[in-house]
């Protein structure tokens, strides 16, 4: 290894606080991730102040805490567009920078993206060049996949630094002066000098000596928190404070040193440095645009329920009217609108923290017993647990319902959140029925129809609000049965499912003749008998669903009329293309899609003038 540099730690306390200022000044305009961030900036400065990013690895788990990095790489004015359409992302991008080495923005991913890339270093023999630096959170620990990472690792031995930013202290809490001196004492060079030295010197004198020492350093590290990951075979450097930029310098350039895997569990503050925001405050996490000096909103208050709070009254109704309703969330309570059931109901509403593939087979245990489980997680993340809704629900044809938030474009957070694919690949499992309401009142309707259900169920809802309509008010839910909602003399048939009856209907007053609306409802089962029935009335089908259009409602449709032998109906799906959807603004990223009302009329109109 390079000798160690000699570092102006004052500068480097400067560069931490205009980083700061900086953050602020664009998260409190744009809106993003900011205590996380606030909280990280101590360790992505040492970070770079000791390790080279555009030769070392540097993978963020999930990658919302890492604004200083992008500042500290060549993005200091272009750090004024984050999040904007066509701006920076708010997670690590390759294409963005050399310096961003992974796209990441689901949790629990880096220690194994670590152990991939010292594999290829150790390959091409650039171990004495290169090392991984991975940063993961304390939450993201608590997913299976960072165990499974881990393992290979403490069994390979590869060189890799591992920072545990630990901001919630959920790891361990110091033991007062006692903690700190150990976990200095555990840092400096010297203690490993002489702690390698002592395990060579014990080597000579037989298993018996060796024993006596592994076991008194053992006991000398109980009371610390590293004793997990000793046992793993990676060396444990900790507690250390994740804010004193001089210890942090010198323990990464004493990880670094010693090649072989190391973990350096660093506690820091969330919001660090903005008083407002500091401590366990989790609606700081993520915001929208706020006044720096009184922490104030500047999004207006009011408007229309959004698809979660009306979600979580429905669900409420339903869980105070039969105990056998019970649910789940994996480290979302608050985005998915179950924190009132766990407060409520805690023996029957749980958050199992970052781990939706236990969440998943948990819930299905539940249905055998006979509950009613309501499995309620992002439509994105519900893709890390898709093995286990099919081996662990959908086999056993267990009545488990997958309540499936910010389902369709999500923002601001990009191609790692958007909604797109829950149709798609929960379609092709037998028995698993899916359904998606289109307002309030059918939300009402389809929890209900959900609860008494005796199957697998998906069902979809949007972030925000439902797109407003003038539309019938809606029946209660049927297994299987759509609802025509406007009969016309016309040729033309809108086909909307969930949030897309909103946009059919949208896209119909702008569209100048006249056309039937159909809300689809079940996207599994389809309605055989009114599709069979509408097919003879109507040759020209438009489909309307927030969704990726391959394997999606259109494609359900195209398949049904192929297997009805129905070929005199042509048919248009308005569904996403084949290809991962930007961050930005709702209104702009569906603008550049082609999706909004009066462009979809247009296209609809242009494919009437082609025929």
């Amino acid at each position: 290894m390079n000798q160690k540099p000699l570092h102006d730690y004052e500068a480097l306390e400067a560069q931490c606080r205009a980083i700061r200022e900086r953050i602020l000044d664009v998260v409190s305009t744009n809106g993003g991730h900011l205590s996380s961030t606030l909280g990280a900036t101590e360790l992505i400065v040492a970070m770079h102040a000791v390790f080279d990013s555009s030769k070392d690895p540097f993978i963020f788990d999930v990658s919302h805490q890492a604004y200083a990095h992008k500042l500290l790489t060549g993005r200091w004015e272009e750090f004024a567009t984050l999040r904007q359409f066509d701006g920076l992302s708010g997670y690590t991008k390759p294409k963005e920078s050399e310096h961003d080495y992974y796209v990441a923005g689901h949790s629990s991913t880096s220690i194994s993206l670590g152990v991939g890339a010292a594999k290829a270093i150790a390959l091409k023999q650039e171990q004495h060049e290169r090392i991984p630096v991975v940063m993961i959170g304390d939450g993201a620990l608590s997913a299976g996949m960072a165990y499974e990472a881990l393992n290979e690792l403490g069994e390979r031995e590869y060189p890799m630094v591992i920072i545990l930013n630990d901001n919630e202290m959920s790891i361990a809490k110091p033991i007062g002066a006692v903690s700190r001196m150990l976990s200095s004492a555990m840092a400096s060079p010297l203690y490993q000098k002489i702690k390698r030295g002592t395990e060579t010197f014990v080597d000579h004198f037989g298993e018996g000596a060796h024993y006596l020492a592994k076991r008194f350093e053992e006991s000398f590290k109980l009371i610390t928190p590293g004793i997990i990951f000793e046992e793993m075979g990676i060396e444990y450097i900790g507690p250390v404070d994740g804010h004193d930029i001089k210890r942090l310098v010198e323990t990464f350039e004493t990880a670094r040193a010693m090649g072989k895997p190391v973990i350096i569990h660093a506690q820091t503050v969330k919001g660090k440095g903005y008083k407002i925001a500091e401590g366990q405050h989790e609606q700081w996490h993520g915001v929208g645009p706020f006044d720096i000096d009184s922490g104030i909103s500047r999004k207006k208050s009011g408007g229309s329920k959004s698809a979660t709070q009306i979600y979580t009254e429905a669900l409420m109704h339903q869980a105070d009217r039969d105990e056998k309703v019970v649910g789940v969330t994996a480290a979302m309570p608050s985005g998915t609108g179950l924190t009132p059931l766990l407060e409520k109901y805690p023996d029957r509403f749980w958050d199992v923290a970052i781990a939706e593939q236990h969440a998943v087979t948990s819930m299905g245990a539940l249905a055998k017993e006979g509950f009613k489980p309501f499995c309620t997680i992002y439509s994105t993340f519900l893709q890390r647990g898709y093995d286990q809704v099919i081996h662990d629900v959908c086999l056993m044809d267990l009545p488990v319902v997958f309540a499936m938030d910010r389902a369709g474009i999500v923002g601001e957070d990009g191609e790692t959140h958007q909604g797109a694919f829950d149709i798609s690949f929960l379609r092709a499992i037998p028995n698993m029925t899916l359904c998606a309401p289109r307002d309030e009142k059918s939300m009402h309707q389809a929890v209900a129809f959900a609860a008494a259900f005796d199957r697998p169920l998906g069902l979809r809802y949007p972030r925000g609000a439902f797109l407003e309509a003038e539309l019938p008010e809606s029946a209660p839910f049927e297994y299987g049965k759509a609802e025509l909602l406007i009969e016309a003399q016309s040729d033309l048939l809108l086909i909307g499912y969930g949030n897309g009856v909103g946009r059919a209907a949208q896209t119909l007053s702008q569209l100048g003749m006249p056309a039937a609306l159909l809300d689809l409802r079940f996207a599994k089962p389809l309605d055989a008998e009114l599709l069979r029935m509408l097919s003879a009335r109507h040759k020209r089908w438009y489909v309307f669903s927030d969704s990726a259009a391959a394997g999606g409602v259109g494609s359900a449709l195209l398949e049904w009329l192929a297997a009805e032998e129905i070929g005199d109906v042509r048919l248009q799906s308005f569904e996403y293309a084949d290809a991962f959807i930007t961050h930005g603004a709702t209104l702009k990223v569906e603008a550049s899609l082609g999706l909004r009302p009066e462009q979809l009329a247009e296209r609809i109109r242009k494919t009437l003038q082609e025929a």
